[in-house]
């Protein structure tokens, strides 16, 4: 039985991921990020792709799932801040406008001698719609040191996040960093096999 390897230290992903039910290690990918595309749909899915690979050179017998999350504002990409005030700067931009979160996933799959033997990725798309912000709101915010390590300097599962976020269309959990639904289903059709090794949590 092959065994499920993430190719990521987020603990958002690591959440939802044990959220499904699954048993598995993590490897954090520590590869160097190339981009080749402007293109967020290509961006994520190629970033994904790279840790997944980086890590799958690592691993024998293993699925690896590595994953990469964006937020794009009209047209451009908005990584993570590099610091409070860019944190608050971009927080200023996404105020009272719509952007785009895309979520890449990748699955890399090894053979019993550590031989990369198939691959496959995927995008998913979620939009969402910020209220106006004050600038005490997003200062209050950021003072959390939350919004640091999140594209788009803010999570909507975090508290205050949360209450910026006016509308979303899409999946939530791609939001949070992982389309839980579209990896699932995917990974029906990928490694069906591994769906015997869900464990549900009993009430």
């Amino acid at each position: 039985m092959l065994k499920i390897v993430l190719a990521s230290q987020s603990p958002r992903r690591k959440k939802l991921l044990n959220q499904l039910g699954f048993r598995f290690e993590i490897i954090p990918s520590t590869c160097a990020e190339i981009i080749t595309s402007t293109k967020p749909t290509q961006v994520v899915t190629e970033l994904a792709l790279q840790k997944a690979t980086e890590v799958a050179h690592q691993t024998e017998n293993a699925l690896v799932i590595g994953a990469d999350t964006i937020v794009v504002l009209n047209g451009a990409i908005i990584g993570k801040p590099d610091s409070p005030t860019h944190a608050h700067e971009m927080l200023q931009t996404l105020s009272g406008n719509t952007h785009q979160v895309y979520t890449g996933v990748a699955f890399v799959k090894t053979s019993s001698s550590g031989t990369i033997i198939q691959n496959y990725s995927f995008f998913e798309e979620t939009e969402v719609e910020f209220s106006h912000l004050s600038d005490s709101e997003i200062q209050n915010y950021v003072a959390t040191g939350s919004p640091l390590d999140k594209a788009g300097a803010y999570g909507i599962q975090d508290d205050w996040g949360a209450v910026f976020v006016k509308r979303i269309e899409g999946d939530y959990y791609n939001v949070v960093g992982f389309p839980l639904n579209r990896f699932y289903n995917e990974l029906k059709h990928f490694a069906p096999e591994l769906l015997k090794t869900i464990t549900l949590p009993t009430p």
